[in-house]
């Protein structure tokens, strides 16, 4: 059976080839903490699903929809201000908003996709 080929690393000018299913060399691994933890390390544990959950029960409409005068149900509470790790940020509920799947979707892809990474 065929192996897969290692991949290059995906930090910016590194020429190092890491096995399949990894995304950085050891070097860089550190340099990239929030693509390497899990969900649950990030905060996202059973304390946020419980806030979360009461959240959307108070705020059930996506606002971005409803500014647009569609009634859509929110399932995701989103981030207005990415945290990126910041505790305070993170559960500061005036931070928070209630969004549909697809709005947030688009939402993180277009706004949040550039994140700065300082060295």
């Amino acid at each position: 059976m065929p192996y897969r080929p290692d991949t290059p690393c995906k930090h910016p000018g590194c020429p190092k080839l890491v096995s399949y299913g990894k995304s950085y060399c050891d070097e860089h691994k550190a340099l990239h903490p929030v693509e390497v933890r899990s969900g649950y390390s990030r905060g996202y544990n059973r304390k946020w699903q419980k806030e979360s959950k009461a959240f959307l029960a108070a705020n059930p409409l996506c606002v971005r929809c409803k500014a647009k005068g569609k009634y859509t149900k929110a399932t995701v509470v989103d981030h207005i201000k990415p945290h990126r790790g910041n505790n305070e940020l993170f559960w500061d509920r005036s931070n928070w908003q209630p969004l549909c799947k697809h709005c947030h979707d688009v939402k993180t892809m277009t706004e949040d996709s550039k994140i700065r990474y300082e060295y």
